[in-house]
C-alpha cells in the first residue's frame, strides 16, 4: 500500500462569503495535526457565486479555483481533478472533501491518515451541528442517530469524505450532479473493490440552515424533518 505523501482538501463555495474563511481555518488546524512529511493544499472551488466567495477563501490561505457555473458535483470534480493532475505521484495523494458551511474536527486529517496507513481507499464520516441546533433540530438528530449504532453507519456527506487517490481515478471521479454526487462517487469505488471505513468518531460541524443550495441536500432534509417534527408535536 503506497503511503500518503499529499493531501488535497477539496471545498466547494457557491456564495459562502460569510462562512467559508471558518472552514478553511478548520482545515488549516486539521493539516497541522498531520506533521511535516504530508503536504497538504486547501482547494476551495468557487462555483456559480455572486459574492466574494473566492476573494475571502483566498485571504484565509486557501487555492481558489473559479467555476463559472453552479453545480456541487462538477465544483468537486474540478478540485480533485486539479490536485490529481497537479500530485507528481498521484498513488500517494489522498482528496478529502467538506462543505464551505462547515467546521471539520482538529484530527480530521490524522484520522483519515491512519485509516489509508490500515489499507482503506475511502472513509466516510458523519456530520453533526452546534448544541444549541441539536436541541432546535431534535427529531432530526434522533433519526439519524438511529444508524449510528453498529459497525456501518451508511451515511455518505460530501461535508466528511477522504478517498485514496488513485481510487478516486479508477471510480471514474465525481460526478457533475446536482445532488447526490458523493453517494454516486462512494458507490461507484466500492463496486471497483474499494476498502471503506464507516466511522462515527469523526463527526464534521455543519451549519443548521433551512435554506439549500439544491434540493435533496443536508439543509433540505433538516427542513422537511423540522416540518414532521412540527407536525408531530
Amino acid at each position: 500500500m503506497d503511503e500518503v505523501r499529499s493531501i488535497a482538501v477539496v471545498i466547494p463555495a457557491r456564495d459562502e462569503e460569510a462562512s467559508i474563511a471558518r472552514a478553511v481555518a478548520s482545515v488549516q488546524v486539521a493539516a497541522a495535526g498531520v506533521g511535516d512529511r504530508v503536504r497538504v493544499d486547501t482547494i476551495v472551488v468557487a462555483n456559480g457565486c455572486s459574492d466574494d466567495t473566492a476573494g475571502a477563501a483566498r485571504r484565509a490561505g486557501a487555492h481558489v479555483l473559479v467555476h463559472p457555473r453552479p453545480g456541487v458535483g462538477a465544483a468537486r470534480a474540478a478540485g480533485a481533478d486539479w490536485a490529481c493532475l497537479r500530485s507528481t505521484d498521484p498513488r500517494s495523494l489522498w482528496l478529502a472533501s467538506t462543505d464551505a458551511d462547515s467546521v471539520v474536527p482538529r484530527d480530521w486529517l490524522r484520522a483519515q491518515l491512519s485509516h489509508a496507513a490500515a489499507g482503506v481507499d475511502l472513509v466516510l464520516g458523519t456530520i453533526t451541528m452546534a448544541a444549541r441546533d441539536l436541541v432546535v433540530h431534535d427529531h432530526w438528530r434522533r433519526a439519524y442517530e438511529v444508524r449510528l449504532a453498529g459497525g456501518s453507519h451508511g451515511h455518505v456527506h460530501g461535508a466528511n469524505l477522504g478517498i485514496r487517490g488513485t481510487t478516486y481515478t479508477v471510480a471514474g471521479g465525481f460526478r457533475a450532479m446536482a445532488v447526490h454526487e458523493d453517494v454516486d462517487l462512494v458507490r461507484r469505488a466500492i463496486d471497483t473493490g474499494a476498502v471503506a471505513a464507516w466511522v462515527d468518531d469523526l463527526a464534521v460541524t455543519t451549519s443548521a440552515r433551512h435554506r439549500s443550495r439544491v434540493d435533496g441536500g443536508v439543509a433540505s432534509d433538516l427542513a422537511a424533518s423540522w416540518a414532521a417534527g412540527c407536525a408531530s408535536a
